[in-house]
């Protein structure tokens, strides 16, 4: 476990996690995604910050992968960042998403994949509100809500 995960659980609302691993070509990730969906989640690209559909969304609901519509995030842990993408200060279930360590752009973060299709999400930094610390940033690129 990663160490600014250590000693944090929550109690979370049940979610079905899918455990079987999605793996495509890229020539079915372009035709299932749009330029900017596939740019984002299968080359580790970024949006403009406060272009995103979801960045100052407020509906109640739920926020999926848009490559495999695994859960990923509630909008109970959606805040404001003021960063101009959506933040939230948790996963739906810590095995929803994944991470490693990036290295691109001369600084060290982690990055947000999700666990089922690898499909790059955003990073978490350790600047979030109350409960966790955490902030993850995410592309609403790679994200599908879908309303309670």
């Amino acid at each position: 476990m990663a160490p600014w995960r250590e000693g944090r659980t929550f109690a979370l609302r049940w979610v079905s996690i899918m455990d079987e691993k999605i793996a495509k070509t890229d020539e079915q990730w372009q035709t299932e995604l749009t330029s900017e969906q596939y740019f984002v989640t299968r080359h580790k690209g970024t949006e403009p910050a406060f272009t995103g559909q979801y960045w100052n969304h407020k509906g109640r609901g739920v926020y999926r992968c848009v490559c495999c519509k695994q859960e990923l995030f509630g909008s109970d842990s959606k805040f404001g960042a003021g960063t101009g993408w959506p933040s939230f200060f948790s996963p739906v279930v810590n095995e929803s998403i994944r991470t490693e360590t990036d290295l691109t752009l001369g600084l060290s973060r982690v990055e947000v994949m999700c666990s089922r299709c690898d499909a790059h999400l955003g990073h978490v930094f350790d600047d979030g509100p109350k409960p966790t610390g955490l902030r993850y940033c995410i592309n609403s690129s790679a994200l599908r809500f879908a309303p309670n």
